[in-house]
């Protein structure tokens, strides 16, 4: 069956909408990126032909600041799921209070079949085609699926370039020594592991209690694991695209990782653990299932066989708005994307105010203030969902869209 992600978004924004008594004027806007902008990339390969290769850049509002989002290579990137995601991130920086709106950007490739020289000139081309609509105070993209901090170092040199001087604000995520932030490279695992700690506590769920299954072992759900391991957490089940591992008396996360970085889970071999698939982790029965892979990875076809009792969302949108409907019968809490994941950006924020005031800040500082926005932005979601009696994700909703309609109106429309 065919998802589209965008449509899940415009659901969740309409019923949020009309909770919170919005007329469709209101909100209309929200129901329409900003802009969007399809390029055509051709890259010079290394045997000398010429591959033209697709790529977008949507920016969903800017009503409360500059587009803010990552930038994906992944060979199923497609237009819909960069504008669902665009729009994700203009909720998730309104959920935290952080001043940005939404922007995503991806190219249709798969990564691991270029070389390094290629995807060096295939970013750099992006960078060039994008140049007009991206800067430190319109657009600031950030590492994705598929990107990490060498491709974020490219294009920051790429648009300095262009710029004749050096603009480490025009992305985050970059690497320390041309103005990378300390913590941001564990920033959304960690936000992951920390709402899943106030949720534990909101829950009265003791931690010796507690066992955890991650969907997904790279950028986010590997730095959950780990930092989840160091707390003293069990964690049972992870997986990779090979498949999934379990051991219910609790695996070794260091050793996993260590192996990870340059295997896949399907080569690794400790005493006790079984093997499984990516989709019978989903079902298995632990305290929290940590889904930080892809979208839709929990939909109307498994969610009814989900025995976890708390979802944390480390995946944008990784459950469907039908599987959504069918947890909430059942009476399992999930915490919600765009609150649980927001570590990333919230930091990515700290990243860039230091890049454009040119000042330094050391990790526990990065680290104490991720949790203050992220405590504040939990305890806003957890109390309007106990006086609305709505879910957490509801309750997401109706504070961010509240918080972008409202910067909207106060704008009003131009001209």
């Amino acid at each position: 069956m065919e998802y589209n992600p965008f449509d899940n978004v415009l659901h969740i924004v309409e019923n949020a909408a009309t909770l919170l008594g919005y007329q469709p004027s209101d909100y209309i806007m929200l129901k329409y990126p900003e802009r969007e902008l399809k390029v055509a990339l051709p890259v010079k390969m290394d045997d000398g032909s010429i591959k033209v290769f697709e790529g977008f850049r949507v920016q969903h509002s800017t009503s409360r600041g500059p587009a803010k989002g990552g930038i994906r290579y992944h060979q199923q990137v497609n237009m819909d799921e960069v504008k669902a995601l665009a729009a994700w991130m203009t909720f998730k920086c309104a959920v935290v209070n952080i001043p940005f709106g939404g922007g995503k950007g991806g190219i249709v490739v798969d990564p691991s079949t270029l070389s390094k020289g290629e995807l060096c000139r295939l970013t750099r081309r992006f960078t060039a085609m994008i140049y007009p609509i991206i800067g430190p105070d319109k657009d600031i993209p950030a590492p994705d699926v598929g990107t990490n901090t060498e491709v974020m170092g490219w294009i920051m040199d790429t648009y300095s370039m262009f710029q004749g001087h050096s603009v480490p604000g025009v992305v985050t995520g970059k690497p320390l020594a041309i103005g990378g932030a300390l913590g941001r490279a564990d920033a959304t695992g960690r936000g992951v592991m920390l709402n899943t700690q106030f949720i534990l506590k909101k829950l009265g769920i003791k931690k010796e209690n507690v066992t955890v299954a991650v969907q997904g072992m790279g950028n986010v759900g590997g730095a959950y694991a780990k930092l989840m391991a160091k707390e003293g957490y069990k964690i049972v089940a992870v997986s990779d695209v090979s498949g999934a591992i379990y051991c219910p008396q609790g695996l070794n996360i260091p050793e996993i990782l260590e192996h990870v970085k340059t295997g896949f889970l399907s080569d690794y071999n400790a005493p006790g653990i079984t093997r499984l698939s990516n989709e019978e982790l989903l079902t298995l029965d632990v305290t929290v299932l940590a889904p930080a892979a892809l979208e839709n990875q929990i939909n109307e076809t498994n969610a009814d066989q989900i025995k976890a009792k708390i979802i944390v969302e480390g995946a944008n949108g990784p459950t469907t708005v039908a599987a959504d409907n069918i947890l909430n019968q059942k009476g399992v809490v999930v915490v919600p994307d765009i609150l649980a994941n927001a570590g990333g950006v919230i930091v990515s924020y700290f990243e860039w105010v230091q890049n454009i005031q040119s000042v330094s800040w050391n990790e526990e500082e990065v680290n104490e203030k991720l949790k203050n926005i992220m405590h504040k932005a939990f305890c806003d979601v957890w109390n309007l969902s106990q006086e609305k009696q709505e879910s957490l994700r509801t309750a997401a909703y109706l504070i961010a869209v509240k918080r972008v309609v409202e910067a909207k109106k106060i704008r009003g429309v131009f001209p």
